[in-house]
């Protein structure tokens, strides 16, 4: 489908991407170089939604359909040894997002070359996936405002999945998160006269073990739902016994009465915890990204989509990792798809500090927003 050089600077502009990597709401570069490709293609390009979101659009009238690549790094060190390893400490792209943002503008050269016939194709390159829902600043700034769409897919590539299999669930695709962090308080004193203090420590050791059971006692065993505590952070001495700890962590889930169960029996549990140790408990819980829930009619067309390019949709379980396109799923009728991208020998998996995108892919996804929005718009 793709010129041959095409695909090698596709390639290349993804290295590049990945040796120049920016945070959520920083990427000005990343979308001075959306943006300069695509006008120079010939699309309509609009650019400031959410800061450093680009949208672009080919074709008139409807139907419209829209496709989204996420285009931020992570706050993390990189371990690759890659010739083009990030040059910026302290940010990597270990997720693939400059994979998708690739993947997403080779695409967009082909239909500009092909032209759109019928109705409208709009792009969204779309800023601060990780952790800062940049989605939803999209969308409260006025993306499908100014620029409606009658359905809207995502990819992410899938390093847990071979090559050649692609995933798009008629209904749970990523579950709904939350993160809490917790202050335990109470007086403090020397460790050898524990009797004159308060329990801290173990008011957080006993919240660290009964916040986890709570998806357990609280929710039935077919309903997902994950509470993990990631951090304890307390004392400075081996003879004082402190008087502040603060736990931090994640909760997980998909239907939102699950959500609130979580959220309420997380409060009960903390604050009963530091109560019996003569302690008080300040709760922040923050209810981040709704769950990933396709539509069934998009995620079919999606998964005929892989089929007329020999691609095998594999009927996997839901992922209890987070994406923030489901806001855009709650606006719009629409899919996410999980691309295969494994490697052959070591595979590091999203987030590692040796993950790298798995170029032989990239043509792949590409091809298949060409060929979705080809359908989709013919029908």
């Amino acid at each position: 489908m793709f010129d041959t050089t095409h695909i090698e600077e596709a390639i290349a502009l993804r290295h590049d991407l990945h040796r120049h990597p920016e945070l959520g709401f920083e990427e000005h570069r990343t979308s001075e170089i959306i943006a300069d490709l695509l006008h120079g293609w010939g699309w309509r390009v609009h650019r400031g939604l959410a800061g450093t979101g680009v949208v672009a659009q080919m074709g008139q009238g409807e139907p419209v359909i829209g496709l989204r690549a996420d285009i931020d790094a992570l706050p993390m060190e990189e371990a690759t040894g890659l010739a083009y390893a990030s040059g910026t400490p302290g940010k990597m792209h270990a997720c693939g997002h400059d994979g998708h943002t690739a993947m997403l503008l080779l695409a967009a050269r082909k239909i500009a070359e092909e032209g759109v016939a019928t109705g409208t194709v709009t792009l969204i390159f779309q800023p601060a996936e990780e952790n800062d829902g940049g989605a939803r600043v999209m969308i409260e700034q006025g993306l499908f405002r100014e620029f409606p769409v009658d359905q809207v897919y995502g990819i992410h590539n899938w390093p847990g999945l071979a090559p050649g299999r692609m995933v798009a669930r008629d209904d749970k695709m990523m579950a709904a998160f939350a993160v809490f962090e917790i202050e335990v308080a109470g007086q403090g004193g020397h460790g050898a006269m524990p009797e004159q203090s308060d329990g801290v420590i173990a008011a957080a050791a006993a919240m660290a073990t009964t916040l986890q059971e709570i998806p357990a006692r609280a929710l039935s065993p077919l309903e997902p739902g994950v509470v993990s505590v990631t951090q304890i952070h307390s004392g400075s001495a081996w003879n004082v016994c402190p008087d502040r700890a603060v736990l931090r962590g994640t909760a997980r889930w998909f239907d939102p009465a699950a959500g609130d169960t979580i959220e309420a029996r997380l409060t009960q549990v903390a604050n009963a915890c530091a109560a019996a140790q003569g302690c008080s408990a300040r709760i922040d819980y923050q209810r981040r990204y709704p769950a990933t829930i396709n539509s069934a009619v998009e995620a079919a067309a999606a998964r005929a989509v892989a089929a007329e390019m020999g691609l095998e949709t594999a009927n996997v379980a839901p992922s209890m990792a987070s994406e923030d396109f489901a806001f855009m799923l709650n606006e719009v009728p629409g899919a996410y798809i999980w691309l295969g991208a494994a490697r052959d020998g070591e595979n590091p998996g999203l987030h590692s500090a040796k993950f790298d995108f798995n170029d032989a892919v990239l043509p792949v996804g590409a091809e298949f927003w060409v060929r979705l929005a080809r359908r989709q718009l013919a029908t």
